[in-house]
């Protein structure tokens, strides 16, 4: 089944954690890496793999990057194996991609994920399971706010082994992109039906509560409390990314009232003997 596979990392400035990813493929005779120009040593660290070959594409959003990975990089095998720069494969998660016989009818596989805080996984994470191994032809990415996620034609069967996420880039690198990826979450629960949201975006649409729930989610219902340090690092990092979606929707709230209320209104509400400027 291995030789029946290509790994396909997309990258951006990913030199803290793509010798890491890359370490655990060199089963694979071919490995694809999509790059959106980084400019870091990412490209540089990708060279030293023999097997793995770079295609450089300037990046519109990650449904166009994946999308053109899969249809225009040269990919023969019939099935990929799409990861995240910052997933790293356990050596049991590869001996089960190697038993692997799929029937017919199962066209992808996913995984559950083991967060890490640098290379300690964490005994729970709120990070959900991905499609992650999928016969190329019959997959294709859609945007999911400022995720994506693959839409496969057929079972997906789930594996047994569990992906290491282990993302060790900088936290002011990790607040300049909450800033970006949350922007795009308010935009996605702006133009969902409420009604066919899911619980947890409903909260998180309502703002007020979602930091403080992410927070007792992660470490008393995920049990984050008890890996010390490390879970409360997470913790924090989850409660953070909520905070910044919280106050997004709160910064829209009030400019859509006070663009209801006009220019006359807002006038009329200045200081006696305020002068505009």
């Amino acid at each position: 089944m291995l030789e029946r596979i290509t790994p396909l990392v997309l990258t951006y400035n990913e030199a803290p954690n793509i010798g890491r990813t890359l370490g655990r493929l060199t089963w694979a005779r071919d490995i694809v890496v999509v790059d959106s120009y980084s400019d870091d040593e990412t490209v540089s660290l990708v060279s030293k793999f023999p097997q793995a070959r770079v295609v450089r594409r300037e990046f519109d959003s990650l449904e166009g990057q994946w999308n053109y990975a899969l249809e225009h990089t040269g990919i023969s095998t019939e099935w990929v194996l799409a990861l995240d720069a910052d997933y790293v494969l356990t050596p049991a998660f590869v001996e089960e991609l190697g038993r692997l016989r799929p029937a017919g009818d199962v066209n992808g596989y996913r995984a559950a994920f083991k967060y890490c805080v640098y290379g300690r996984p964490l005994r729970g994470s709120a990070y959900p399971p991905v499609t992650v191994l999928y016969r190329r032809a019959h997959a294709r990415y859609r945007q999911d706010g400022h995720a994506h996620r693959v839409v496969v034609s057929g079972r997906v069967e789930p594996l047994r082994e569990s992906v290491l996420h282990d993302d060790r880039k900088s936290v002011a690198r990790w607040l300049h992109s909450q800033g970006i990826y949350q922007r795009q979450e308010l935009d996605k629960l702006e133009a969902a039906d409420r009604s066919r949201l899911g619980w947890p975006d409903r909260v998180r649409r309502r703002g007020v509560f979602a930091p403080f729930l992410a927070l007792f989610y992660c470490l008393f219902i995920r049990r984050g409390i008890l890996d010390g340090k490390a879970g409360l690092f997470y913790a924090y990092q989850r409660m953070l990314a909520e905070t910044i979606l919280s106050t997004y929707l709160l910064d829209r709230e009030l400019e859509r009232s006070a663009a209801g209320r006009g220019p006359e209104a807002e006038s009329a509400a200045a200081p006696a003997g305020a002068e505009s400027v």
